[in-house]
């Protein structure tokens, strides 16, 4: 896709934070194209820390709407207020009103999937063809190319967060944390829901033996992993470092950049953890590798044969006997394979 060397663009970001990370490929593919081009972001206020670590991202603004939020006419007052300002778009989310602000901008291109039927909204809408682009993050790239384009060129520009020695310094001095042995970072929370979330004791034995062997172990996570968090705190004598709901997103990327390796549950941070370039051993529920893999060759991914999966539910619909099985079946042991003796 040709873009002017001197052209703006608006990228509407996605609303979760794994996805973010991912949208990076496009903005990476987009400067790979046309070096000049400035980037800007239109994206909820909390994913202003996850841009600001993206080279290629000139300016984050603040998408002021909820979750399914409506509000038609704060819509057109912000798209009326950057008009002039981009010659071209790109809307990530699938959603119809997520299209409408560079629609009222009046930007020339308006570049997306059909998702809610947004034809108009978009004058380069492209039906999306999810066997010829299983991936998510080939469906953020695609964007970039001609929709006739056949095969991505390979590879894909993956996303790299960036860190710096300063950054990490000050944050192992909020936490008082130091990195004189190897670090273990456990990632037990999920925010699409409990179907991901690999069981809280399976968690702790495994934090058991890497403490035996010598490591420490942080936990990472927001507020709403605090009780599974305290769960493998509980069950581990209190030898880990619980982070859980205590950081900002700023400082979760600065302490995971610390990490040997980071055990995930398919999360956000299992993302961040990807485009840090650290070890990943990613555990898979309801929800698929094929679709949402970590983006990184260092990946090791675990998940259980089980015929329900994956079902994408954000809680298990099945009765208790079989409930969860899909993370259950997903032995500590496995995790401890690849982690010790890999």
């Amino acid at each position: 896709m040709s873009i002017e060397p001197s052209a703006r663009v608006l990228v509407v970001g996605p609303a979760w934070v794994g996805d973010m990370v991912m949208a990076q490929s496009l903005f990476k593919t987009l400067k790979h194209q046309t070096p000049s081009v400035s980037i800007d972001v239109l994206a909820p206020l909390w994913c202003k820390p996850l841009l600001d670590r993206m080279p290629e991202v000139d300016q984050a603004l603040e998408s002021p709407f909820k979750h399914q939020q409506f509000r038609l006419k704060a819509r057109f007052q912000l798209g009326r207020s950057l008009q002039r300002r981009y010659q071209q778009a790109f809307v990530l989310p699938n959603s119809f009103k997520s299209a409408l602000v560079p629609f009222f901008a009046r930007i020339s291109k308006r570049t997306g999937w059909v998702g809610e039927m947004r034809y108009g909204l978009l004058n380069d809408a492209r039906p999306l063809n999810k066997r010829q682009w299983p991936k998510m993050v080939e469906r953020f790239v695609a964007l970039a190319y001609p929709k006739d384009i056949a095969a991505l060129p390979h590879p894909i520009l993956l996303p790299v967060l960036h860190t710096s020695e300063v950054e990490k310094q000050k944050v192992a001095a909020e936490f008082k944390v130091d990195n004189d042995k190897s670090i273990l970072i456990l990632c037990p929370g999920a925010e699409f829901g409990p179907s991901k979330q690999w069981p809280a004791d399976y968690y702790a034995k495994v934090a058991n033996e890497v403490l035996q062997a010598g490591w420490q172990v942080w936990i990472l996570g927001s507020s709403k992993d605090a009780a599974i968090a305290d769960t493998i705190q509980h069950q581990t004598a209190f030898r880990c470092c619980n982070f859980a709901g205590k950081t900002t997103l700023t400082q979760a990327i600065d302490l995971m950049s610390f990490a040997k390796t980071v055990i995930t549950n398919d999360s956000g941070l299992m993302h961040i953890a990807a485009a840090l370039d650290k070890s990943v051993i990613a555990l898979y529920g309801s929800s698929s590798s094929e679709f949402t893999p970590p983006l990184t060759t260092k990946a090791s991914l675990l998940s259980a044969n089980v015929p329900c999966r994956p079902c994408f539910e954000r809680e298990c619909p099945l009765e208790e006997k079989e409930n969860m099985q899909c993370m259950h079946q997903i032995a500590p042991q496995r995790v401890l394979e690849k982690l010790l003796y890999d």
